[in-house]
């Protein structure tokens, strides 16, 4: 008998219940949770009560509010661990942590651009080494479980969660998941540099109908099935091994309450094997919010019937006391709780946890190191996306006397948005110092002397606009840096996609100085600029490029790198036209004669220029018609006409021209980065199968019909055929 099966046989009731317990480390330490206070100290008594008493399988989080070093990480592991060794079993207790760009709730850790910014660099190679360094990071602090990626395709640009997204395409979505996870888990999720990943949130978060986090979502089954289920189950097949379930409902159902997403689906259909976490306090939930359980009783009755092996009760003990009772009283089977034990001690022996659960900080000599730091700075840089650049405005030459001014220009949170040192991210310019915000990095390559920094508003509210346009009367140049500050969750709800109208004014205000005006966009969302896009010379997009933001974006502005980032969602120019690049022809080919086309995005996905020129040619398909199990070989050149070396993102666009649902205009089936100096051509070369170009069709089953399709590359087209 294997240790996971002999553990189980030997488990009480208790033990069991206690191992599907998951609870924030608040509850261990001295001082009230959500409100901790350095020097933090663990209370013995909390601590006896959670892991011997409660028998607690998981705990998670840092101590609210407090930022921690990996010294003292290892103290509160250690205490956690040798606590554990004292029970019966000896079972070692998992540690959660949300480190979505970099090991983020450790001092001193590597933080990197965040998962929609990734997206923006469309380098699969980065994302896997971030993946990488964020688990060799993590785990000096002896966390062993992360709560990243999140497969939520962002379809609602108002969605405040829409950054730590992939953007708002499937395919973008899967790989750059697949990299991701298997940077953090490696071959060996055991080994002193891995971690578990765990994917979120399983599913259909990205588009709540309001927009705003944690509302009702309205999802047919269809689009369920081809929209939201496909990156997930390509990266079960590849081997996460955890996955966390949606806050949100669907069609009217809690996600957490749904045995059909929860266990037909994901369990039976998609044959998932590892473990299911639910999110913060959402069994709860159920009885609180969503008003589908009487009492947190039944609400934990509900969840575990759903689907549910582990609670994330957070900051309450409750669970386990409500699902201990629940057995006793015949209302839950025990080998229903056996079910999601096994899966429980399952990961944890697939960790290696029973063997070493805690770790020395000194053998990890990289942790924040230089060469992290030149991995974080070349991913900001390459998740640039230049979105204007009207007569050649960038680059700028180093002599020029700039203006810098607007909310975001004098400020790290801008550039890291949430989960970054805490949950909001809003301690990031206190606990931060060394790095450079947009406007420390434009004084440090052109020189202090050569820029003026006046705010001019804050984001909502107008500070001071008038200071700023006197000031540009010594500029022959004005960086105006506009977007959003850091949130996550439903503190970033918000009503109005339009940028603020302060931000708005300033603008309008600067332009009427005649000088050059350089928009930044500091942002975790698309807001809306088609008041302001025509009063710029250029606009460069910087979609939450961590840490190294700054210096990125300032080597970006002044030519020591050229921008190679493209838009991984569409971005709107109307607040009320929030439709996606892979929408119906309907969508596309009718118009308003009063007010236009019905597509009209400001940048389409995919979109982003460089300060050299690409050309593409000689688009080649293998054949000309194929069967349903053969390889289609597609290829194109693509040369370097201008005179900078440069990167460019090759996008493989497939279109069924008839299909029995209707077809969308495109979708994305290929993509690759590139590298070409001036002058240079590279073929670059894709490889799709039939089964590639599949939909679900009116049977809610995927199908790939016979018929013509359509390769689009930049603005080159070829068609073959599907027998």
């Amino acid at each position: 008998m294997d240790r996971v099966e002999s553990l189980l046989s030997q488990m009480t009731l208790e033990e069991k219940v206690g191992q599907m317990t998951q609870v924030a480390v608040d509850l261990i330490m001295e001082g009230e949770p959500y409100n901790m206070k350095l020097p933090l100290k663990i209370q013995p008594d909390k601590l006896e009560k959670v892991v011997k008493k409660y028998k607690v399988g998981s705990i998670l989080n840092t101590p609210s509010g407090v930022y921690v070093g990996r010294k003292q990480w290892h103290e509160i592991m250690q205490a956690i661990q040798n606590t554990a060794a004292e029970n019966r079993l000896k079972i070692p207790v998992l540690y959660g942590i949300d480190a979505i760009h970099g090991a983020n709730y450790c001092e001193g850790a590597t933080l990197f651009p965040q998962p929609v910014a990734m997206a923006a660099s469309w380098n699969l190679d980065l994302a896997k080494r971030i993946a990488e360094i964020t688990a060799y990071e993590a785990k000096s602090a002896s966390f062993h479980w992360n709560f990243s990626p999140a497969m939520d395709i962002g379809r609602n640009p108002l969605w405040p969660r829409m950054w730590e997204s992939f953007g708002e395409d499937v395919f973008l979505n899967e790989k750059m998941g697949l990299v991701t996870v298997e940077g953090y888990q490696g071959n060996n999720p055991a080994a002193k540099d891995k971690m578990a990943a765990c994917l979120k949130h399983f599913t259909g978060y990205g588009l709540p109908q309001s927009g705003k986090d944690r509302t009702p979502a309205y999802i047919p089954e269809r689009q369920l099935r081809e929209y939201f289920l496909p990156a997930y189950e390509a990266n079960f097949d590849a081997g996460a091994m955890t996955v966390m379930v949606c806050s949100g409902e669907i069609n009217g159902v809690p996600v957490h309450a749904s045995k059909r997403i929860l266990t037909d689906i994901l369990r039976k259909e998609m044959g998932f094997e590892g473990m299911v976490v639910s999110d913060w306090e959402d069994v709860k939930y159920l009885y609180t919010r969503h008003l589908v359980a009487h009492d947190y009783k039944e609400a934990v009755k509900i969840s575990v019937e759903a689907g549910i092996d582990m609670c994330m009760t957070a900051m309450d003990l409750e669970f386990a006391d409500h699902l201990l009772e629940l057995v006793k009283e015949g209302a839950i089977s025990e080998k229903r709780i056996d079910e999601s034990v096994r899966r429980i001690l399952r990961l944890k022996e697939q960790l290696g946890l029973f063997e070493k659960s805690v770790f020395e900080p000194n053998d990890y000599p990289d942790f924040g190191s230089e060469k992290f730091a030149a991995v974080s700075l070349q991913a900001a840089k390459e998740s640039l996306v230049l979105l204007k650049n009207e007569k050649n405005t960038l680059p700028l030459s180093k002599n020029t006397k700039v203006l810098v001014c607007g909310p975001t220009a004098n400020n790290l949170r801008s550039l890291n948005g949430g989960w970054t040192f805490t949950w909001q991210g809003e301690r990031a310019d206190q606990i931060e110092k060394k790095e450079n915000t947009i406007l420390a990095a434009i004084q440090k390559t052109i020189g202090a002397a050569n820029v003026q920094y006046e705010k001019g508003t804050d984001f909502f509210k107008e500070e001071n606009i008038d200071a700023a346009v006197k000031a540009a009367a010594q500029a022959e140049a004005i960086v105006v840096c506009l977007g959003e500050t850091s949130y996550t969750e439903q503190m970033g709800s918000f009503n109005d996609l339009d940028l603020p109208d302060a931000q708005v004014k300033l603008v309008e205000a600067l332009s009427k100085t005649g000088k050059t005006l350089i928009v930044v966009l500091a942002e975790g969302r698309p807001q809306v600029i088609r008041r302001i896009e025509p009063q710029s010379s250029a606009i460069l997009g910087a979609f939450l490029p961590g840490m190294k933001g700054g210096d990125a974006i300032a080597s970006v502005l002044f030519g020591d790198f050229n921008p190679c980032g493209k838009l991984p969602f569409t971005y709107p120019a109307y607040s009320n036209n929030l439709t996606t690049y892979d929408h119906k022809y309907t969508e596309e080919v009718l118009t308003n004669e009063l007010y236009g086309p019905y597509w009209d995005p400001q940048y389409e996905f995919g979109f982003g220029k460089s300060y050299t020129d690409f050309e593409y040619s000689n688009l080649k398909i293998s054949g000309k018609e194929f069967s349903k199990t053969d390889k289609i070989e597609i290829a194109v050149d693509v040369k370097n006409t201008g005179k900078m070396a440069g990167k460019e993102v090759v996008h493989l666009f497939v279109r069924d021209l008839v299909a029995s649902v209707t077809p969308p205009v495109k979708r994305l089936r290929g993509f690759e980065k590139i590298e070409l100096k001036p002058g240079e051509t590279k073929t670059v070369k894709f490889q799709i199968s039939p089964a590639d170009l599949a939909f679900v069709g009116i049977d809610n089953q995927w199908v790939v019909e016979p018929g013509t399709f359509r390769v689009m590359i930049e603005k080159l087209s070829a068609e073959f055929d599907i027998e």
